[in-house]
Parts: structure tokens; C-alpha cells; sequence
């Protein structure tokens, strides 16, 4: 019995070694990394500032991929059946935990199909009014959408989209009932909401700020637990009337299942330090987003969740896929 421990723990060290000299010589070759959604969107900033960034560290080129279609599921799924060698990577965000519910024979696992990297950044919404609206607080919205129920309409950059999701969230946990007008994008949605042929709306911070401190929108309360450094004086909803209260879009790196755990740290490791440089967190700041970072572990159970909560929010509104 003695020898045949003796092999099977040799083999396992040896096993422990080929994974670390694996590690320590990825990349030996440029990585793709998938965006699943257009160029010009929303993880613009986040995948150029992280994938040039991860170039220099890495010492290899790479190369961002961008793969719209089914609400994130089209190039998710293309990381999903990648080789998990490390060289085919995902850069999410908070739609992979919402076409669960919208498109429920997705082709494989969002929350079992993926090795999580990290975290790497979160970007809060801002509920704004029309200066025309008579309110000037989240309470004050509440209770005129009370005493006016379905009477007032508020604009999304399009169905099952971050602005439409987090908007049903706040009406459910408020308890109101406003009209939902879908445009398709956040320009559209914006322009008309600058009009004020829609009364309420929740744009990204960054589309909000202008806006704000221009007086021509009216902010009420920031989507995420907590406030946001680029609006500070803007009180979160959950503190302004709505306990409990949280929403924001998040964005991630993930690797394929089955991807080697010492891969996964070199991965970990490198993209952490990327994030923490200042021209990166300044470059998130002026687009709207923080520099968040998490362990692997963390960010899996992040995702759970995520399509856990979003799950029920689209099964409680009904929220069909577009």
C-alpha cells in the first residue's frame, strides 16, 4: 500500500507542478477576449482600458471581440464552449444574469458554464425627474405616482434593458405604478425625457450629470447601496425612501468551465493591478463607473445571485425578451 501512496501523491504533486509551470508560462499567445454586445456601448470603457492593460502586464496582445446578439447569450455562449485554456475569455455584465428568465432554453449555464476572474467594475443609474414634475424627492414621487396611479410615464432605453429592469424594481419595492415607454437607447430615451414628453427616468450617472447640474433634469436618488463620488450629493433611493433598494450595472471577466484554478489567479492577479493604477479608475470615474474587484468566489456568488434577484423582478413584471 506504501508505494502505491507513495505514486499516488507523487503523481498528484506532479500534477500541482505541470499546473503552476502552466501558469507561469500563459499566455504564450494573444487571448480573446468576447464582448457579447456592440461596439459603442456600455463595456466600451471598461474593455479597452482592462484588455490594454492586461496586454502590457501579459506581454501578449489582447483582442476585444465584440459579439452582440440575444441579449448577451449569442457571445456568451461562444465562451461557454471555448477551450478552457485561458485564451478565450467573457467581459460581462449584468444582462448574463437576466436572459435566464428571458430566454429560458438558453444553450447553456450562465451560473455553471463560466470559471468568475473578477469583478471588475460598477456603474449606478440615476432616478431623475422632468423639471415640469412637481416633485422633488423619491417620497415626493412616490406619492404622487400614488395619487396618480399609472398617470405618469417614465422612459427606458429599451425593454428587459438596465434602465426598464431597475425601474420595475423600484416600482415593485415602492409599491406605484407608473407607464412604461421603451425607446430603443438611451439617446432616444433621454432626448424625450429632456422634452418632457416623458416625466421620470433612470440614465446612467453619466448621461445624468450633465443634465443635472444644468437643471435640466431633476436627480432623485442614485440605484446603488451606496452614493456615488461623481454626484455625492445625491442620496441613494434606499435612503431616500425606498429601504433596502439596490441596483446598478455591474461588469466581469469570466473563463470558460474547467479552466486551470492557476490560470484563473495569473488572471486574477494581473487584472487586479490594472484596475488599481489611476488612469484607470479615473478613466472609470468619467465614464460613469467605479473600480470594483473581487475574488473569484465572490464574483460566482455575485452572478448567483444576480440571476436569483433579476430572475424574479422579469417574472414579476412580466418582462418579455425583445
Amino acid at each position: 500500500m506504501r508505494p502505491r501512496r507513495a505514486l499516488s501523491i507523487a503523481c498528484l504533486l506532479g500534477a500541482v507542478a505541470a499546473s503552476d509551470c502552466a501558469a507561469q508560462a500563459y499566455p504564450t499567445r494573444p487571448i480573446r477576449m468576447v464582448v457579447p454586445f456592440s461596439s459603442g456601448g456600455a463595456t466600451d470603457v471598461p474593455a479597452r482600458l482592462i484588455s490594454q492593460g492586461l496586454a502590457e502586464r501579459l506581454g501578449h496582445q489582447v483582442v476585444v471581440d465584440n459579439r452582440p446578439g440575444a441579449g448577451s447569450a449569442l457571445g456568451s455562449e461562444i465562451v461557454a464552449r471555448a477551450q478552457p485554456d485561458g485564451y478565450t475569455l467573457l467581459l460581462t455584465g449584468t444582462p448574463l444574469a437576466v436572459i435566464p428568465a428571458l430566454y429560458p432554453k438558453l444553450p447553456f449555464n450562465p451560473a455553471q458554464d463560466f470559471a468568475p476572474v473578477m469583478q471588475v467594475a460598477l456603474g449606478p443609474n440615476v432616478l431623475v425627474v422632468h423639471p415640469s414634475l412637481p416633485v422633488r424627492s423619491v417620497k415626493e414621487l412616490i406619492a404622487l405616482a400614488q395619487a396618480q396611479p399609472g398617470r405618469i410615464n417614465y422612459a427606458s432605453g429599451g425593454t428587459g434593458g438596465a434602465s426598464h429592469l431597475f425601474a420595475a424594481l423600484f416600482l415593485s419595492m415602492a409599491k406605484i405604478n407608473l407607464t412604461h415607454i421603451p425607446y430603443k437607447g438611451s439617446g432616444p430615451a433621454t432626448a424625450d425625457l429632456l422634452g418632457g414628453h416623458v416625466k421620470v427616468g433612470l440614465p446612467g450617472i453619466a448621461i445624468a450629470i450633465p443634465h443635472a447640474r444644468a437643471g435640466r433634469l431633476v436627480p432623485l436618488g442614485i440605484t446603488s447601496a451606496r452614493r456615488a463620488p461623481q454626484m455625492p450629493e445625491v442620496p441613494t433611493i434606499a435612503e431616500a425612501g425606498v429601504p433596502g433598494y439596490d441596483a446598478a450595472v455591474w461588469f466581469g471577466i469570466l473563463a470558460p468551465k474547467g479552466t486551470a484554478p492557476a490560470v484563473i489567479a495569473r488572471l486574477h492577479d494581473e487584472t487586479l493591478t490594472v484596475i488599481r493604477q489611476p488612469d484607470v479608475e479615473n478613466g472609470y470615474l468619467a465614464s460613469g463607473y467605479l473600480a470594483v474587484t473581487s475574488r473569484p468566489e465572490e464574483f460566482g456568488a455575485l452572478v448567483r445571485s444576480e440571476i436569483t434577484k433579476w430572475g424574479q423582478v422579469v417574472r414579476e413584471a412580466k418582462i418579455p425578451a425583445e
